[in-house]
C-alpha cells in the first residue's frame, strides 16, 4: 500500500498516439495519486472509446491537464523538475534521485521526445536500460517503471527522514 503524496509526481505524456497507452497511464495516476498531462498533438480524442475503455472506471480519480504544446506546459510549471525519459539518454533512471512533486516526461510510441525537448534544457534526460539493439519499451510500460521507481525512492527517503 502507498500513501498518496503531499506533492504527487506528475506524469507528461508528449504527443501520445495510441489511446490504451494513454488510458493505461490515466489508470496508473488514479491509483498512484499522480497527476497526468497530456501534450498535444495527440493521436487521438481524450474522448476515444479505446482510451476510456483502458482506464476502466477510474477516470473520475485522475487529475488531467492538457496543453496545446510544450513550450505551454512548461510556461505553466517553470520551477518544475523534469524528468526526460528517452531511449537515447546517457544516464538511467536508478542514477536519479527523485523528490516528490517532479515531474517524468515521455514522448510518444512512434518518436519518443523530439530531440528538442531532450536537449533543450528543461530537464534532465534519462534511460531505461534494455539490451542492446532494441529501440524501445512499450510506452506505458516505461511510465509505469520510471513512476515506480520514483515512488520506490521517495517512500525510502520518506521512511529514512529525508522527505
Amino acid at each position: 500500500m502507498i500513501e498518496p503524496l503531499a506533492r504527487p509526481l506528475h506524469l507528461v505524456l508528449v504527443s501520445p498516439q495510441i489511446p490504451p497507452n494513454t488510458g493505461n497511464v490515466a489508470r496508473l495516476c488514479a491509483v498512484t495519486g499522480c497527476r497526468l498531462i497530456l501534450v498535444e498533438p495527440l493521436g487521438f480524442s481524450i474522448d476515444d472509446r479505446h482510451l476510456k475503455r483502458a482506464g476502466l472506471d477510474y477516470w473520475d480519480k485522475v487529475f488531467l491537464r492538457l496543453y496545446p504544446t510544450y513550450d505551454a506546459y512548461v510556461a505553466d510549471y517553470p520551477e518544475a523538475r523534469r524528468w526526460l525519459f528517452s531511449a537515447r539518454a546517457a544516464r538511467t533512471l536508478y542514477s536519479a534521485r527523485f523528490e516528490p512533486g517532479d515531474h517524468l516526461v515521455f514522448g510518444s510510441e512512434v518518436s519518443g521526445l523530439p530531440s528538442e525537448v531532450v536537449e533543450g534544457g528543461t530537464g534532465a534526460p534519462l534511460t531505461i536500460p534494455m539490451l542492446p539493439e532494441r529501440r524501445s519499451l512499450n510506452l506505458s510500460t516505461s511510465v509505469g517503471i520510471g513512476t515506480y521507481e520514483a515512488l520506490r525512492q521517495i517512500q525510502l527517503g520518506a521512511a529514512a527522514g529525508q522527505a
